[in-house]
């Protein structure tokens, strides 16, 4: 095992020297000795030496082009966890650059918490705040979190599922919002791999299936537009390239979009040196091809949050396939790659425009950060990740041409709030492109949204404003005004809300207990009284929902020996519901999807396959994923009994291939076949095969299996067809 880790030390080494930059080596030696020593005879896992991870991490950080202190920082990050040396050492040792970045990354194993949910959200927090004093902190921590990632095989089954799912909740969301694209990319696919990975194998083997084709695709465009452009005598840099797993997963299966339905599957970057080029470039490519309408989005005039631009647009050429069209320079193209870390690798500044410096880019930590002291719940901050840091954002303007940008989903509420928190506060209404609009109206990218405010000294935000604002910083100041604003009126709120709790899950006691017993909980969630407590839940500082299992375990352990009349029967078992036109056996409420490999419609026998953070996937019995699944130990026990609800109202998409006579109007006669039978047509491709036969693939939304047959039976009455098949496209 030396061996392995002298070879990771001379890889580190090689990968400085060819970065060209400079590093102070005698100090990257000095942390590679200390923690050599420090995690001697310490094993990971897999049997390695534990020094093969701060290593591994170290290498991640000099591909990255960062700095000296920062790869110190990678291999001395798990010295203070994990063994006997402490930060004052590393201060000394190291100066306190090091040890705040150490620090930063250290977690806070050592104290107790009530919940692993909390001990998370401690300590993100903690690491939120040494990254707002110095953002290399979380840089150390994505490579440490991808090195993890990778090499994750060896772990439990639980504790793949736990570390995925943090890292697909946490990390990859904050790498997006930091800019650093690849990262982000492949933190998203590793985690898939062990949140679902069924469905990660399907679209594997999707884009197996097509590689030769995608190929030959991705050449031809290629080469018929470096031929345009050197007709123009534009200098280039042409590739192309596939979308991510999880990118496709997105929209395959949480948006339950078909393969042949995303239009960014393949796409094409074309890198030049000025942003006049990359305008002039756009218009060549719409001159040589046809842009899907509405697919087009300028993020070089109007860039994302995470210092992202580029422009998009979404075109179709003669084989009838669309693809995207990314066109930026190379100084956008660095940013993209490597977000924040491009200040360090390439020293552009990340914008490089006047007071527009790094420092700026960072200004939404701080605002999370401030954002979650207003909540009494610290596992908000954890919420607010999922909810704020999103990869999907749309951008608005105010009737000033201010731009604010918001997470795809965001509603007027959220947008007045975004502006300041006195407009939120005063909202009366909203009027999008000069038209009035309901407060929960959807923000959409290039509106211009006029907030309607009120002077009323009594006016204020609503209580029903936290069920519409998508954004916990608009729920957070929401709940800072009530607190503020109407201690009476939270105070009987909460104590109306708590007795519909209590109500709702049998607790009923004594008058003279009700006090006391209140209290005992009040001072468990750390508030000095009943009235504070009830304030808390009255503006929302308090989850209910979240202790109330704790609630009711304290009363049945304090009145299980009262008399019977104390406690209630349990309510009869109510007949399970149905999600998605579904039951699951043994779960209720829960995210149903239907897998894309087999495409299950009412009538058609099934199975579920519990996956990991995404709800269950719904199969054939005869799929084959689930023959080879259930035989694997691993996976084995996640599949679970389903049948369809008697009425199911949903409309299901499935593909059907016909394959007939190559003659002329076949494909009209389908078309027309489907009309007459009142059947939606999703997509349809046409294509010629081998002696003189077509193939037509059409994907349609019938409501069960007897309307397929039907379908089917009607199908095969036009001349020339032979075969109609279903297949998982």
């Amino acid at each position: 095992m030396t061996g392995r880790v002298d070879e990771l030390f001379e890889r580190l080494r090689s990968k400085i020297e060819q970065g060209g930059r400079q590093y102070d080596m005698d100090k990257l030696e000095q942390a590679y000795l200390l923690a050599s020593r420090a995690h001697e005879g310490q094993k990971r896992i897999s049997g390695e030496p534990y020094i093969v991870h701060p290593l591994s991490a170290a290498i991640i950080l000099v591909e990255y082009g960062m700095d000296t202190d920062t790869v110190a920082a990678a291999l001395l990050h798990d010295v203070v966890e994990d063994t006997e040396i402490t930060l004052d050492q590393i201060r000394r040792e190291f100066g306190p650059e090091i040890a705040l970045l150490v620090d930063g990354v250290t977690k806070l194993g050592r104290i107790p918490f009530s919940s692993r949910e909390r001990q998370q959200a401690e300590n993100v927090r903690k690491m939120l705040l040494a990254m707002a004093q110095d953002v290399r902190v979380i840089i150390v921590k994505l490579a440490d979190r991808l090195h993890n990632m990778r090499t994750l095989e060896c772990k439990s089954e639980d504790k793949k599922r736990i570390t995925a799912l943090e890292t697909m909740e946490v990390y990859a969301p904050i790498a997006h919002r930091l800019g650093i694209n690849s990262i982000k990319e492949e933190l998203e696919d590793l985690s898939l791999h062990y949140l679902d990975p069924v469905a990660c194998n399907e679209i594997e083997n999707q884009l197996a299936l097509r590689k030769e084709e995608r190929t030959q695709f991705l050449d031809s465009i290629i080469r018929r537009i470096t031929n345009r452009l050197d007709e123009e005598h534009i200098k280039a840099q042409i590739d192309g390239r596939v979308k991510s797993l999880y990118g496709i997963y997105r929209k395959a299966y949480i948006q339950n979009r078909g393969f042949d339905e995303i239009y960014d599957v393949y796409a094409v970057r074309i890198i030049v040196d000025t942003v006049f080029e990359c305008y002039n470039i756009l218009g060549i490519i719409h001159d040589m091809m046809k842009p899907i309408p509405h697919r087009f989005k300028d993020y070089i005039s109007t860039p994302k949050q995470n210092m992202y631009q580029s422009l998009h647009t979404t075109v179709i050429g003669k084989e009838g396939i669309p693809f995207e069209v990314q066109i930026r320079t190379w100084d956008m193209h660095y940013t993209a790659e490597y977000g924040v870390a491009a200040h360090w690798k390439y020293k552009i500044g990340i914008s490089g425009k006047g007071k527009d410096s790094l420092e700026d880019k960072l200004v939404w930590i701080r605002q999370l950060l401030e954002s979650q002291k207003e909540s009494d719940d610290v596992e908000d901050i954890i919420k607010s990740i999922k909810s704020d840091i999103a990869p999907e954002e749309v951008f608005a303007f105010t009737p000033k041409g201010d731009v604010i940008n918001l997470p795809m989903g965001s509603t007027m509420i959220d947008f007045a709030y975004a502006i300041h928190t006195q407009v939120g506060n005063k909202m009366v209404g909203a009027k999008v492109n000069g038209k009035i609009v309901p407060l929960d109206y959807k923000v959409q990218t290039g509106a211009i949204v006029e907030i309607i405010t009120s002077q009323n000294k009594e006016g204020g935000p609503s209580r029903d404003w936290l069920n519409i604002v998508r954004t916990s910083e608009a729920r957070n100041k929401i709940r800072s005004w009530f607190k503020k604003e109407r201690r009476e009126e939270n105070i009987a709120e909460g104590k109306a809300a708590l007795e519909k709790e209590f109500h709702r899950n049998q607790i009923h006691l004594p008058e003279e207990d009700k006090e006391s017993f209140i209290s005992s909980i009040a001072a468990r969630q750390k508030y000095n009284s009943t009235d504070d407590f009830y304030a808390a839940i009255g503006y929302g500082g308090v989850s209910l929902q979240k202790i109330m299992p704790r609630v009711k375990d304290d009363f049945l352990k304090a009145y299980r020996s009262r008399p019977a009349d104390l406690l209630q029967a349990a309510r009869p078992k109510r007949p399970p519901k149905a999600s998605s036109g579904v039951i699951v056996e043994g779960l209720e409420g829960c995210l149903v999807k239907f897998a894309r490999c087999c495409n299950p419609v009412p009538g058609d026998d099934i199975i579920g396959f519990i996956t990991r953070g995404f709800g269950v996937s719904i199969h054939k019995k005869d799929c084959p994923n689930v023959v080879g699944s259930q035989d694997n130990a691993d996976k084995s026990d996640r599949w679970v009994k389903t049948s369809w609800a008697s009425t199911v109202k949903e409309t299901f998409k499935t593909t059907i291939e016909i394959i007939g006579s190559d003659r002329q109007g076949i494909l009209a006669d389908v078309s027309i076949a489907l009309s007459n039978m009142h059947v939606p047509i999703h997509t349809l491709i046409a294509k010629e095969l081998k002696n003189e036969q077509s193939s037509i693939q059409v994907t349609i939304g019938i409501g069960d299996l007897n309307q397929l047959n039907f379908i089917i039976g009607n199908l095969k009455n036009i001349p020339g067809v032979n075969i109609i098949r279903r297949t998982s496209q």
